[in-house]
Parts: structure tokens; sequence; C-alpha cells
């Protein structure tokens, strides 16, 4: 195989959800398609490059010019409210469900006891943080169905029971072994109606 070629499939299979033989017709169409294909794809990463950054308060994608982004600014939302999740795409999924009218935190990682991973000190740091700074009076942790994310989710009661605000999660009615990212708006409503409180240390 060129080397080239091997070497854009391999950049590919890094991406979620993409494997290998995914990754390989996709190498190849952009390899034999239009010259445009490749050069809109091209274009469309220098853009998400240069004018998509994280938000500084909350963590999720935002433009370089709107930070921080357009829900941590809204006033029309309830501050006191946060929602924690791992990664930046569940925001969106939540947003689309229509019923949460809270604010964000994003970890960008979770827990993995099989790997050996833990949440680097600095990002419980930073939740721990804002939840005392913003008077947080429920936080909600959204986390996917997984063991990566139970194991994140009871570490972190654990974490911020000493905080004093209401700790609660999404109720049972996502898939296990399924990502928020693959949940529809309507079973992600009826999660977030019927989230459930952890209860809080005396």
């Amino acid at each position: 195989m060129l080397e080239p070629l091997a070497q854009l499939i391999s950049r590919l299979s890094r991406l979620p959800g993409v494997g290998r033989r995914s990754a390989e017709r996709m190498a190849y169409r952009l390899a034999t398609g239009p010259a445009t294909l490749r050069q809109d794809l091209v274009q469309a990463l220098q853009v998400v490059q240069e004018q998509v950054v994280r938000c500084s308060r909350c963590g999720q994608l935002t433009l370089r010019t709107q930070d921080p982004c357009a829900i941590c600014t809204d006033n029309e939302r309830n501050h006191r409210w946060l929602c924690v999740v791992t990664e930046a795409a569940a925001i969106a999924q939540i947003e689309a469900a229509g019923v949460f009218r809270g604010i964000y935190h994003c970890l960008n990682g979770k827990l993995s006891p099989l790997n050996g991973t833990d949440l680097p000190p600095p990002k419980l740091a930073a939740l721990l943080h804002r939840i005392r700074q913003e008077e947080m009076e429920e936080v909600l942790l959204a986390l996917d169905a997984d063991v990566e994310s139970d194991a994140t989710a009871s570490y972190l009661q654990d974490q911020l029971a000493p905080t004093g605000a209401r700790i609660t999660h999404l109720a049972f009615g996502l898939p296990a072994g399924s990502g928020l990212a693959y949940s529809d708006p309507v079973t992600l409503a009826r999660a977030l109606h019927g989230r459930q409180h952890y209860g809080r240390l005396p």
C-alpha cells in the first residue's frame, strides 16, 4: 500500500466509531474522488482549527470570538443548575432534548478503572471550584451508561458531596453500554425529567 494512503487510513481510524475497514473506504474515496472533495475537507478542517475553541468556562466548543459560549452567557438560563458531561458532543444532544435550562461543565474525560485512567486533579479542582464559587444548588451528572461512566459518577458523587449541592443523575432510560451521542431527543428528555437524587453526606 502507498505510504501516504496508509498514513491517511491510520489518521482516520483514530476517529470515534471509525474502524479499520471504514477508514480504508474513506481514504480510497478521498484519493479517487474529485479534487473538490479533498479541498472542501481540508478547508473545513482549517476553519475549525482557526475558529473553534473550547469555552473557557464550561469546556464545550464555541467560536473563538464568542468565549464564554452562548449558553454560559445566557441570563435566561438557571445558573445554579449545573450539568456535568464527559464529552462536548453530549451537550448538543442534551440541548436537542429541549428540557434542560441550566448550564454545563465538560470534563473532557472520565475514569477508566480497567485502563488505570484517573480524572486529572486539575479537572476535578476546576469543577469543585466552579460549584462553590457559583453556589450551585444542583449538579446533574449526565454521563453515559457504561462501566467507565459508572465509575466516574461514583467518584464524583463522593468528591462533590461536601459542596452541599444536590447531586443528581439521569434516570436509567439510556440503553446500557451506549453513549449520549447515540441517544434520541425523546429518550434524553425522559431521562432528564426522571433524574434521581444521589443523596448527600451529613
